[in-house]
């Protein structure tokens, strides 16, 4: 088995679903490879907390019922061979190992969805945690830029918020601080300012009283940004007053 190969195998190692040959392969893999070691290991803890999500606790009283019954249940006595069994009955044991194959197989998909779903798991939190560097690493570069041009303002509701506008990057960030969390269900909203035309620039983080963020989208010819408070998951246009509209500093 190629070394390409053996990087899909995590998922199915972590739950103890591959064959001897290649888990022997996957192990000696293991030793060369510290991102599939730590894929395993990030597989196999979330194994174990999707066990205890669906695990259920026994009633109190089933170790006195089992007691109880065997003292009353009578044992079944030992099986002796029978008769020949005709036709019929002989199909319906050689049926038997076809079930148990189809409920295995169904059993090993299942693994699969888990260890693929479990995958997906894993690319989307890298995704995400790649999209948040990226956007830090944006970020410092406006501030950082040459050209970078601040304008602070005292917010309605008593919060600070500077705005910085770098040209060269045709980008623009907000540092809010002091700002009160939003009422439930509402969230703040950033506006650029298109001569008079509020253009979504994202949202703040409602958890966060202290934030500095890029604006989404580029400045283009907008001459400033806005402020409101919004539904959460934002608005496509303003639906209430600005708490501050912020001109950018052109000097």
């Amino acid at each position: 088995m190629i070394t390409a190969d053996l990087h899909t195998l995590t998922g199915a190692y972590a739950l103890h679903a591959l064959p001897d040959a290649e888990r022997a392969a996957f192990e000696g893999h293991l030793d060369a490879c510290t991102a599939c070691t730590q894929e395993v290991r990030e597989f196999t803890e979330t194994a174990g907390r999707l066990g205890l999500a669906v695990s259920v606790r026994p009633p109190i009283e089933l170790k006195t019922t089992v007691l109880r019954r065997i003292t009353i249940v009578r044992q079944d006595s030992p099986h002796t061979p029978g008769p020949p069994a005709h036709t019929g009955s002989r199909l319906r044991r050689a049926r038997w190992p076809r079930f148990a194959l189809a409920a295995c197989l169904a059993a090993a998909a299942g693994l699969g969805g888990v260890a693929v779903w479990q995958h997906q798991v894993a690319s989307d939190a890298q995704q995400r945690a790649n999209t948040a560097q990226r956007q830090s690493q944006q970020l410092a570069e406006v501030l950082a830029a040459p050209d970078a041009k601040a304008t602070t303002a005292t917010l309605k509701n008593g919060a600070t918020g500077t705005l910085v506008v770098a040209h060269s990057k045709n980008q623009a960030a907000f540092v809010a601080s002091g700002l009160p969390h939003p009422p439930t269900g509402r969230v703040y909203q950033l506006w650029f300012n298109d001569a008079g035309t509020m253009r979504p620039a994202g949202l703040l983080d409602p958890a966060h009283t202290t934030d500095a963020v890029l604006l989404a989208g580029s400045v283009n010819r907008a001459s400033g940004m806005g402020i409101t408070l919004e539904p959460s998951g934002g608005s496509p246009a303003p639906t209430s007053a600005p708490l501050a509209l912020m001109d950018f500093t052109t000097a």
